[in-house]
C-alpha cells in the first residue's frame, strides 16, 4: 500500500529524537502492508474511522483512503489524543 505523511505529522517527526525517528520508520515500514499490520487499532468517538498504532510511548494516528494510507499525526502519548 503506498504511505502519505500529511505536512504537519512530517513536521512534528522531524522535531523527534533520532532514535525515535528510527523507531516510526519501521513502524511506516510495516504499515505498507496494510491490512495485516498488528498492533494497529481503530479509534472511536470523534476519530473514528481512524487508526492507531504505537512504539514505546510514541503514536502514529492514520487513515485509509482507497488506494493509500494517510498518516495524520505522529508524537508522544501525552496529550496525543487531545484534539
Amino acid at each position: 500500500m503506498r504511505i502519505t505523511i500529511s505536512r504537519s505529522a512530517a513536521e512534528s517527526f522531524e522535531a523527534l529524537p533520532t532514535l525515535v525517528k528510527v523507531r516510526l520508520l519501521r513502524i511506516f515500514e510495516r504499515l505498507e502492508s496494510w491490512p495485516a499490520v498488528s498492533g494497529a487499532k481503530p479509534l472511536r468517538g470523534s476519530l473514528a474511522g481512524h487508526y492507531r498504532t504505537r512504539t514505546g510511548a510514541y503514536r502514529v494516528q492514520f487513515r485509509i483512503e482507497a488506494t493509500h494510507l494517510v498518516i495524520e499525526r505522529v508524537g508522544h502519548r501525552d496529550g496525543f489524543y487531545d484534539q
